[in-house]
């Protein structure tokens, strides 16, 4: 029994088992391209993530304090109880801002995650530039934290919860702006070795959750679509920063996965749209445009047709 034990948990075992995992996920995805295989390639990508879990669970370090096991039990009963009947009764017609949900509490996951790690080197007094899992963490913590606020903004207004006009304030590409500058500086400043200041990882945080509300406020609800592809993109690229950080091989695959595959959807998406990825990501998009569709739609009904006194004077009438 202990010479099974050992066996499966060593790093070999652990990678084999990783592979296989993210081998289904491949497969799985290749099922999601007709209405027929879609469900199968859900079950197998189902599988490939449990063997995942398995193989996490079974790495020494993860069980290894005594809490641990609680706490992990705990998490996938909650989750457990939440997800399942939330997919189960959703409508079809509002399974855009299922996504969006799903895919914003993807993001806060991986953000909850680098503020951890930062606080577990910080108070063991490690350097993060020693652990080489520094810029995978920042990265990680300013995107995650993008993409949870801003899918937040997406469901709340697909789900009418907020207006689905484009809602902007005034200068908002210079705030955008600041609060990137303010992200990566603070970034900057924590990869450069300034881990005195826990204020600055709080910083990242905060202005990162500020500017996912920003990108997203000023895009019309029926341009949604195509930010929460690009937000899934933002959650898969976070995560696989994750991994990397983590050492975690399925973390890595199935992450660059998600972000490949939703950079090329957001691309096919905002091309049939007739819009660009940059007028995105600079808030200008669906707010100008939509004002001047409206206008110019109301205009050709104004003049498409005749005065009602023209159009009968075209045609004879009795007596004259």
């Amino acid at each position: 029994m202990s010479l099974a034990t050992t066996f499966i948990q060593r790093a070999n075992f652990i990678d084999a088992c990783y592979i296989v995992a993210f081998s289904l996920f491949i497969y799985g995805m290749s099922g999601l391209t007709g209405p027929r295989t879609a469900v199968r390639g859900n079950k197998i990508a189902a599988t490939g993530m449990a063997i995942a879990i398995v193989a996490t669970l079974l790495t020494p370090h993860v069980l290894s304090g005594s809490s641990t096991p609680w706490l992990i039990a705990l998490g996938l009963v909650i989750g457990t109880a939440i997800g399942v009947p939330a997919a189960r009764n959703v409508r079809m017609t509002a399974m855009p801002q299922m996504v969006a949900l799903f895919n914003g509490v993807g993001g806060g996951a991986v953000a909850i995650i680098a503020w951890i790690e930062y606080r577990h080197h910080f108070q063991s007094g490690l350097s993060f530039w020693v652990q080489k899992s520094e810029i995978p963490t920042l990265f990680a913590a300013i995107v995650g934290s993008i993409s949870f606020w801003g899918s937040n903004i997406a469901f709340g207004k697909l789900q009418e919860i907020l207006p689905g006009r484009p809602i902007k304030l005034p200068g908002q590409t210079f705030i955008n702006g600041a609060l990137f500058v303010v992200c990566v500086g603070s970034a900057i400043v924590l990869a450069a070795g300034t881990h005195s200041q826990a204020l600055f990882i709080v910083g990242i945080l905060l202005a990162a959750a500020v500017l996912g509300n920003m990108v997203v406020l000023p895009i019309g609800g029926a341009d949604m679509p195509v930010v929460i592809s690009l937000l899934n993109a933002f959650t898969g690229l976070s995560a696989a920063a994750t991994g990397i950080a983590l050492n975690n091989t399925a973390m890595i695959v199935a992450g660059m996965i998600v972000g490949a595959s939703g950079s090329i959807l957001t691309n096919l998406m905002a091309k049939a749209m007739n819009r660009s990825v940059p007028a995105i990501v600079a808030g200008g998009f669906g707010g100008a445009i939509a004002a001047l569709v409206a206008e110019g739609a109301r205009i050709t009904v104004r003049f498409a047709r005749p005065p009602l006194r023209t159009w009968r004077s075209s045609f004879p009438t009795r007596g004259r």
